[in-house]
């Protein structure tokens, strides 16, 4: 498993990244698959980017590509969650994907700022997921906060996770390496440091996995989740499924009327993608004038 960027890089120019993108399949793709046949192991590629159907009138995604070790391109993930303001990417169209990974252990593909937003992992967790591989090109001063959110995101999905990060400097950011394989109960099973080209690896227990998910009562997010509360319903005489409808408010929201949802969230942080206090490049400034906050006591 490779970081994010590792292939092409990461991006500030938009014109670079047209004239850099590539097509899946295509020869880089063809490359990486004669090395996995060729070693007789499984690869994860990052590719950034991958043209877009309208290249090149729009822009490249930030891809991931799972190769068997036949060299078969087994599944191609589309950065749903792009790292914006400053990543340029399209966000991806094809969801989460689970696909059959070495032996039968069930995979899928996040990359980087994906991870922090508990919903993908859920996603694809709830659709089979036993291992979420998630490369990454993550940057001080983020080190403490993404080391722990795939040990947390670990735990609460019941999943295996293998994060491959970038480690040293760009001339621009410093990334802080520690790539990790951690264990579904959360447990660090190998880390990496902060050095260049860090390897680590880790057995990973599909039977395990798969007789926690059956058996594990008090800790089974998964299994409690959709059967809410079941001990006290059953109590109650109302059946011994639990009560399965989702009781947040905002979830609910999000798939019947989202552009609601999306109003929800701008209610409690901002209605403009950019922000005037800090202009980035390519974002529009916001047109709309915003009453600047006053200190309590008005002071002038």
């Amino acid at each position: 498993v490779f970081p994010e960027y590792s292939t092409m890089g990461i991006m500030y120019d938009r014109q670079e990244m047209f004239d850099t993108a590539c097509t899946i399949p295509g020869p880089l793709t063809d490359m990486f698959g004669q090395a996995c046949k060729e070693t007789g192991v499984w690869g994860v590629f990052s590719l950034t980017g991958e043209q877009h159907e309208e290249h090149p009138k729009k822009n490249p995604y930030n891809t991931l590509v799972l190769i068997n070790d036949q060299g078969e391109i087994v599944q191609k993930y589309r950065k749903l969650l792009p790292w914006t303001p400053i990543e340029g990417w399209t966000p991806g169209n094809l969801g989460t994907i689970v696909t059959e990974g070495p032996k039968g252990m069930q995979v899928s593909m996040i990359i980087c700022d994906d991870g922090n937003y508990p919903e993908i992992w859920r996603d694809c967790a709830m659709r089979g997921a036993e291992l979420v591989i998630r490369p990454q090109g993550y940057m001080y001063p983020a080190k403490d906060q993404q080391v722990q959110v795939s040990k947390t995101m670990a735990w609460c999905n019941q999943v295996y996770v293998a994060v491959a990060n970038a480690s040293g400097f760009d001339g621009v950011y410093t990334y802080f390496g520690h790539s990790a394989i951690v264990g579904a109960d959360g447990r660090t099973l190998g880390e990496c440091g902060t050095e260049d080209n860090g390897i680590q690896y880790a057995q990973l227990s599909i039977s395990g996995i798969r007789d926690a998910r059956a058996n594990d009562q008090s800790q089974n997010q998964l299994f409690k989740l959709l059967h809410r509360g079941y001990t006290g319903v059953y109590a109650n005489g109302d059946g011994a499924k639990g009560i399965a409808e989702c009781p947040f408010e905002f979830y609910n929201t999000w798939v019947k009327e989202p552009k609601l949802a999306q109003e929800m969230s701008e209610a409690v942080t901002r209605r403009t993608i950019g922000v005037s206090c800090c202009p980035v490049a390519g974002i529009p400034e916001p047109e709309e004038e915003i009453e600047e906050l006053t200190h309590e006591l008005n002071l002038q």
